[in-house]
């Protein structure tokens, strides 16, 4: 036997590339099974629970910052709102249509998750997206159109609103939302689907000017929740798809 054999037919390399081995896969199965925390067991539209391979991990407690409490994963996931909405047809897996209207009811397109009402935090704390009248230290710079006081149109080309604050993100210095007064009703619009003109109106592709009267409103006038940005984005996101019948209708290229 050579220097280093174990026995006639192994020695330590040899050994150390089954240890590897077996660590190796191992290692695999263990991450696969972290990765399992959120999102499973995976149900199937016949109700059938699967977990996969290797089965789901120990529920772990995750204490969340700032004294926001705890959340057990894998544990109870939180309530889902009813789907107000019928497949087309009677099969396992077929899609749905809409019994109602789509973006209030948040079916397809304008579907929001269930997530905490409480606001986004910074690191110190505070809530991250509030208005300037709030947060003072930022403010529209000096060389950009300031939207504030100016109108807001919606896709029909209406008028709609009238833009009477700003919320900042604190945590990435820019604006989150538009706070709007639709009416006498104080609602929210997100930046990104703002486009700004040079005179600081802002036109609305997303949605007409009569569906700002539906827009989800806030709990607390200075503070927006978690919960609540996701159904706003969904309101307007849905928009894209529903705000006009023809949006939802097929194109026929002649």
């Amino acid at each position: 036997m050579g220097t280093g054999a174990l026995t006639e037919y192994m020695d330590v390399a040899q050994l150390a590339l089954y240890v590897f081995w077996l660590f190796f896969f191992g290692l695999v199965l263990y991450l696969h099974r972290e990765g399992k925390r959120e999102g499973w067991p995976l149900q199937m539209s016949s109700g059938e629970l699967r977990h996969g391979m290797g089965g789901m991990p120990k529920p772990k407690v995750y204490r969340l910052a700032h004294g926001q409490g705890e959340r057990v994963k894998p544990g109870p996931e939180p309530a889902q709102y009813e789907v107000n909405a019928t497949p087309i047809y009677d099969a396992s897996g077929a899609p749905m249509h809409p019994n109602g209207d789509p973006m209030v009811d948040g079916v397809g397109a304008a579907a929001w998750a269930t997530r905490p009402d409480k606001p986004d935090l910074t690191v110190d704390g505070r809530p991250r997206i509030v208005p300037l009248r709030v947060d003072t230290d930022h403010g529209v710079n000096s060389g950009d159109p300031d939207p504030r006081g100016k109108a807001v149109y919606g896709c029909d080309g209406q008028q709609a609103a009238t833009v009477v604050d700003l919320w900042v993100d604190r945590a990435e210095p820019l604006f989150r939302y538009a706070e709007l007064d639709a009416g006498g009703r104080r609602i929210l619009l997100p930046m990104t689907l703002a486009m700004v003109s040079a005179d600081g109106s802002i036109n609305v592709q997303s949605i007409r000017s009569d569906q700002f009267a539906q827009v989800p409103g806030l709990s607390n006038p200075d503070q927006v929740t978690l919960q609540e940005e996701d159904r706003i984005s969904a309101f307007y996101g849905g928009g894209h798809l529903y705000a006009v019948p023809s949006r939802s209708e097929p194109l026929i290229w002649v």
